[in-house]
Protein backbone atom coordinates (compact mmCIF):
# COMPACT_ATOMS: atom_id res chain seq x y z
CA UNK A 1 0.00 0.00 0.00
CA UNK A 2 1.20 3.44 -0.81
CA UNK A 3 0.54 6.40 1.45
CA UNK A 4 -1.58 7.78 -1.38
CA UNK A 5 -4.16 5.05 -0.83
CA UNK A 6 -4.34 5.62 2.92
CA UNK A 7 -4.91 9.33 2.25
CA UNK A 8 -7.57 8.57 -0.35
CA UNK A 9 -9.40 6.45 2.24
CA UNK A 10 -9.27 9.24 4.80
CA UNK A 11 -10.36 11.87 2.30
CA UNK A 12 -13.31 9.77 1.12
CA UNK A 13 -14.52 9.81 4.71
CA UNK A 14 -14.18 13.61 4.97
CA UNK A 15 -12.49 16.33 2.93
CA UNK A 16 -9.88 18.39 4.73
CA UNK A 17 -6.75 20.49 4.61
CA UNK A 18 -3.31 18.94 4.86
CA UNK A 19 -3.15 19.97 8.52
CA UNK A 20 -6.60 18.54 9.30
CA UNK A 21 -5.80 15.37 7.42
CA UNK A 22 -2.50 14.91 9.28
CA UNK A 23 -4.27 15.33 12.64
CA UNK A 24 -7.05 12.90 11.67
CA UNK A 25 -4.49 10.50 10.30
CA UNK A 26 -2.65 10.49 13.64
CA UNK A 27 -5.87 9.43 15.38
CA UNK A 28 -7.19 6.79 12.99
CA UNK A 29 -5.38 5.29 10.00
CA UNK A 30 -2.11 6.30 11.63
CA UNK A 31 -2.53 3.41 14.07
CA UNK A 32 -2.08 1.05 11.12
CA UNK A 33 -0.02 3.09 8.66
CA UNK A 34 2.44 5.71 9.85
CA UNK A 35 3.48 8.87 8.05
CA UNK A 36 4.94 12.20 9.08
CA UNK A 37 3.07 15.43 8.46
CA UNK A 38 5.72 16.41 5.90
CA UNK A 39 5.17 13.14 4.00
CA UNK A 40 1.42 13.77 3.97
CA UNK A 41 1.86 17.26 2.52
CA UNK A 42 4.29 16.03 -0.17
CA UNK A 43 2.00 13.16 -1.15
CA UNK A 44 -1.08 15.43 -1.26
CA UNK A 45 0.75 17.69 -3.72
CA UNK A 46 1.66 14.68 -5.86
CA UNK A 47 -1.93 13.37 -5.67
CA UNK A 48 -3.27 16.73 -6.80
CA UNK A 49 -0.81 16.79 -9.72
CA UNK A 50 -1.99 13.28 -10.67
CA UNK A 51 -5.61 14.36 -10.54
CA UNK A 52 -6.55 12.03 -7.65
CA UNK A 53 -7.61 14.91 -5.41
CA UNK A 54 -8.97 18.39 -5.97
CA UNK A 55 -7.69 21.21 -3.81
CA UNK A 56 -9.81 24.27 -3.09
CA UNK A 57 -8.20 27.31 -1.48
CA UNK A 58 -10.18 28.62 1.49
CA UNK A 59 -9.46 32.20 2.58
CA UNK A 60 -9.21 32.61 6.37
CA UNK A 61 -9.30 35.85 8.33
CA UNK A 62 -6.27 36.43 10.55
CA UNK A 63 -4.63 33.18 9.45
CA UNK A 64 -2.97 31.93 6.28
CA UNK A 65 -5.26 30.57 3.59
CA UNK A 66 -5.68 26.82 3.58
CA UNK A 67 -6.24 24.30 0.86
CA UNK A 68 -9.05 21.78 1.40
CA UNK A 69 -8.69 18.50 -0.47
CA UNK A 70 -11.40 16.15 -1.68
CA UNK A 71 -11.20 12.97 -3.74
CA UNK A 72 -11.79 13.43 -7.46
CA UNK A 73 -13.49 10.90 -9.75
CA UNK A 74 -10.02 9.83 -10.91
CA UNK A 75 -9.04 9.32 -7.27
CA UNK A 76 -12.18 7.26 -6.59
CA UNK A 77 -11.36 5.10 -9.61
CA UNK A 78 -7.80 4.62 -8.31
CA UNK A 79 -9.10 3.72 -4.86
CA UNK A 80 -11.52 1.15 -6.36
CA UNK A 81 -8.69 -0.30 -8.47
CA UNK A 82 -6.43 -0.56 -5.43
CA UNK A 83 -9.13 -2.17 -3.25
CA UNK A 84 -9.62 -4.90 -5.89
CA UNK A 85 -5.86 -5.53 -6.15
CA UNK A 86 -4.48 -8.46 -4.09
CA UNK A 87 -2.79 -7.33 -0.87
CA UNK A 88 0.65 -8.47 0.22
CA UNK A 89 0.25 -10.99 3.03
CA UNK A 90 3.93 -11.22 3.87
CA UNK A 91 4.80 -11.72 7.51
CA UNK A 92 5.62 -8.39 9.15
CA UNK A 93 9.09 -7.96 10.58
CA UNK A 94 9.34 -8.37 14.34
CA UNK A 95 12.70 -7.36 15.76
CA UNK A 96 11.67 -8.40 19.27
CA UNK A 97 11.03 -11.97 18.09
CA UNK A 98 14.54 -12.14 16.60
CA UNK A 99 16.01 -10.88 19.88
CA UNK A 100 14.09 -13.56 21.80
CA UNK A 101 15.35 -16.20 19.39
CA UNK A 102 18.92 -15.07 20.22
CA UNK A 103 18.29 -14.91 23.99
CA UNK A 104 20.94 -17.54 24.76
CA UNK A 105 23.61 -15.12 23.56
CA UNK A 106 22.59 -12.07 25.55
CA UNK A 107 21.51 -10.64 28.87
CA UNK A 108 18.19 -12.28 29.80
CA UNK A 109 17.40 -9.59 32.37
CA UNK A 110 17.79 -6.86 29.75
CA UNK A 111 15.73 -8.87 27.28
CA UNK A 112 12.95 -9.38 29.85
CA UNK A 113 12.93 -5.61 30.45
CA UNK A 114 12.60 -5.04 26.69
CA UNK A 115 9.75 -7.57 26.44
CA UNK A 116 8.03 -5.89 29.41
CA UNK A 117 8.41 -2.49 27.72
CA UNK A 118 6.82 -3.83 24.54
CA UNK A 119 4.07 -5.47 26.58
CA UNK A 120 3.28 -2.18 28.31
CA UNK A 121 3.13 -0.28 25.02
CA UNK A 122 0.81 -2.84 23.46
CA UNK A 123 -1.35 -2.94 26.60
CA UNK A 124 -1.72 0.86 26.43
CA UNK A 125 -2.69 0.69 22.77
CA UNK A 126 -5.16 -2.12 23.56
CA UNK A 127 -6.73 0.02 26.28
CA UNK A 128 -7.00 2.95 23.84
CA UNK A 129 -8.62 0.76 21.17
CA UNK A 130 -11.10 -0.65 23.69
CA UNK A 131 -11.93 2.90 24.79
CA UNK A 132 -12.53 3.91 21.15
CA UNK A 133 -14.69 0.83 20.66
CA UNK A 134 -16.82 1.60 23.72
CA UNK A 135 -17.08 5.32 22.96
CA UNK A 136 -17.50 5.33 19.16
CA UNK A 137 -19.19 1.98 18.54
CA UNK A 138 -21.53 1.23 21.48
CA UNK A 139 -23.93 -0.79 19.31
CA UNK A 140 -21.80 -2.65 16.72
CA UNK A 141 -24.68 -4.89 15.67
CA UNK A 142 -26.40 -1.82 14.16
CA UNK A 143 -23.42 -0.62 12.12
CA UNK A 144 -23.39 -0.43 8.34
CA UNK A 145 -21.29 1.18 5.61
CA UNK A 146 -18.24 3.22 6.57
CA UNK A 147 -18.91 2.95 10.32
CA UNK A 148 -18.99 -0.87 10.06
CA UNK A 149 -15.76 -0.87 8.05
CA UNK A 150 -14.03 1.35 10.61
CA UNK A 151 -15.28 -0.90 13.42
CA UNK A 152 -13.98 -4.04 11.70
CA UNK A 153 -10.51 -2.51 11.37
CA UNK A 154 -10.64 -1.46 15.03
CA UNK A 155 -11.58 -5.03 16.00
CA UNK A 156 -8.54 -6.29 14.10
CA UNK A 157 -6.38 -3.86 16.06
CA UNK A 158 -7.89 -5.03 19.34
CA UNK A 159 -7.25 -8.66 18.50
CA UNK A 160 -3.66 -8.00 17.39
CA UNK A 161 -2.85 -5.99 20.51
CA UNK A 162 -4.52 -8.51 22.85
CA UNK A 163 -2.58 -11.33 21.19
CA UNK A 164 0.71 -9.44 21.47
CA UNK A 165 0.13 -8.70 25.17
CA UNK A 166 -0.68 -12.37 25.78
CA UNK A 167 2.46 -13.44 23.90
CA UNK A 168 4.64 -11.02 25.88
CA UNK A 169 3.20 -12.42 29.12
CA UNK A 170 4.08 -15.92 27.92
CA UNK A 171 7.62 -14.86 27.02
CA UNK A 172 8.12 -13.11 30.38
CA UNK A 173 6.95 -16.21 32.22
CA UNK A 174 9.16 -18.50 30.14
CA UNK A 175 12.21 -16.26 30.63
CA UNK A 176 11.65 -15.99 34.35
CA UNK A 177 15.03 -16.01 36.18
CA UNK A 178 14.30 -19.43 37.75
CA UNK A 179 13.67 -20.99 34.35
CA UNK A 180 16.37 -23.02 32.69
CA UNK A 181 17.17 -22.91 29.04
CA UNK A 182 19.64 -24.58 26.72
CA UNK A 183 22.79 -22.53 26.23
CA UNK A 184 24.37 -22.07 22.83
CA UNK A 185 26.38 -25.29 23.35
CA UNK A 186 23.17 -27.25 24.08
CA UNK A 187 23.85 -27.67 27.82
CA UNK A 188 21.02 -26.59 30.12
CA UNK A 189 22.02 -23.89 32.61
CA UNK A 190 20.06 -21.59 34.93
CA UNK A 191 19.20 -18.34 33.27
CA UNK A 192 21.36 -15.41 34.47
Amino acid sequence: MALEHALLVSLTERAGSGYELARRFDKSIGYFWSATHQQIYRVLKRMEESGWVDGETVIQEGRPDKKVYSVSETGRAELARWIAEPSDSATPRNELAVKIRAAAYGDITALRAEVARHRDQHAQRLELYRHIEKHDFPAPERLAGTALHQYLVLRAGIRVEAGFVEWCDEVLQALHPRATAPHADGERRPAP
